[in-house]
């Protein structure tokens, strides 16, 4: 028995540190080569993606007849198909099996309250802020940005977080936590930022209905992945093995998260790539707030966490869940109270095509910091 536990141990060790950067990284040694060739170039892929599907949504008429042919939760079925395909692989990374342990960690606690703090007070006021000071006169296209702050990110957070090499089981439990706050959070703040504090009493938000589109949402985009992950993760080591799931089916499996987000930025900006075009002066209005909350919130919360402590792989999850939005729900959100025309959808629409070119610089460039500050992962010298 006491062999069986050791082996067990080695096994999650060995996982752990195949899927962290290294403790002590070398300085001479370039953050861009400790990526495999497809997130190496995952910047081009991006904008390869995204020019792909603008042309689609200027220059193929029938594309917009093919996204609208039906809605899965509100959104376009070929959009919920790529985000099911891109969290999937991620989630089954998960070591759900040892989470009790991480969760019984005394040090946990204190890194999760940290969390709720930036991703609830810091994050959605300063959007608030952002908006207010740079869309004073544009009322529609500020509510659209104030949804866009108030979504905490779900989904993408855990490509961007694996691909930097953050803690993949603590990313989860973070994910699991802003799943259920949204729940509760989102439509009351969405109605206390829009209605009384921006006095815009046009603004159709209603508790029920928004609670409602909330809930839907997490429930399929987290809770269908989620599901699918864990019954394979338990069920595939229990019959196989963790090395064999390790080597064999996460090999498979991995590349299909990538695959997924460059899916899913495609059919994204084939469906909003029309408006892009013709509303451009609306689109660089509103891409302004974006990039400055981007790159402040990551970067404040990277210091913070560094300045207390934190090793490279929380500091690296925090950072990243910080700055990341769940612009699947804004849009959905914008879409369902506003109407799909409107320029609130819009606004929403334009978090996505700031978020993932600005995060995926992120990516590469916390790992050359990392390495430049030899930020020593804590967790791993214990």
């Amino acid at each position: 028995m006491d062999d069986s536990k050791a082996r067990e141990a080695h096994a999650h060790a060995d996982e752990e540190k195949a899927q962290s950067p290294p403790t002590s990284p070398a300085a001479d040694t370039p953050a861009f080569k400790a990526l495999g060739w497809l997130d190496r170039f995952l910047a081009v892929w991006i904008f390869l993606a995204m020019a792909i599907g603008i042309i689609l949504g200027n220059f193929v008429p029938e594309v917009d007849d093919v996204l609208e042919q039906g809605t899965f939760v509100g959104v376009s079925i070929p959009i919920a198909v790529g985000l099911l395909v891109m969290m999937y692989p991620i989630l089954c990374k998960v070591r759900y099996e040892s989470l009790h342990r991480i969760l019984s960690e005394r040090g946990i606690w204190k890194q999760i309250g940290f969390s709720v703090f930036f991703n609830w007070v810091v994050a959605p006021f300063f959007m608030l802020a952002l908006a207010w000071a740079f869309l004073p006169d544009e009322p529609a296209l500020r509510n659209g940005l104030i949804l866009v702050g108030l979504g905490r990110c779900i989904a993408m957070v855990l490509i961007w977080n694996t691909l930097a090499g953050g803690n993949n089981d603590y990313c989860a439990i973070l994910v699991a936590i802003n799943s259920i706050l949204q729940m509760i959070l989102f439509a009351p703040m969405a109605v206390f930022f829009i209605s009384v504090i921006g006095g815009d009493d046009g603004a159709r938000l209603r508790g029920g209905s928004s609670y409602s589109v909330v809930a839907t949402s997490v429930a399929v985009f987290l809770g269908i992945p989620l599901g699918a992950a864990v019954i394979t993760r338990l069920a595939l080591c229990k019959i196989a093995g963790l090395k064999w799931y390790q080597g064999v089916f996460l090999k498979f499996a991995s590349p299909w998260s990538l695959i997924g987000l460059l899916y899913t930025i495609i059919v994204l900006f084939a469906a909003q790539g029309r408006n892009v075009v013709r509303q451009i002066v609306s689109v660089v209005r509103v891409a302004a707030p974006l990039l400055v909350y981007f790159v402040v919130i990551f970067f404040v919360t990277l210091w913070v966490c560094r300045r207390i402590g934190f090793g490279y792989q929380h500091g690296c999850t925090q950072s990243f869940t910080a700055a990341s939005n769940n612009f699947e729900l804004a849009i959905a959100v914008a879409v369902a109270t506003f109407g799909a025309d409107s320029e609130e959808a819009l606004a929403a629409t334009v978090g996505p095509l700031i978020e993932v070119p600005v995060l995926i610089a992120l990516v590469y460039l916390v790992k050359w910091l990392g390495q430049r500050w030899r930020w020593i992962d804590l967790e791993n010298r214990q």
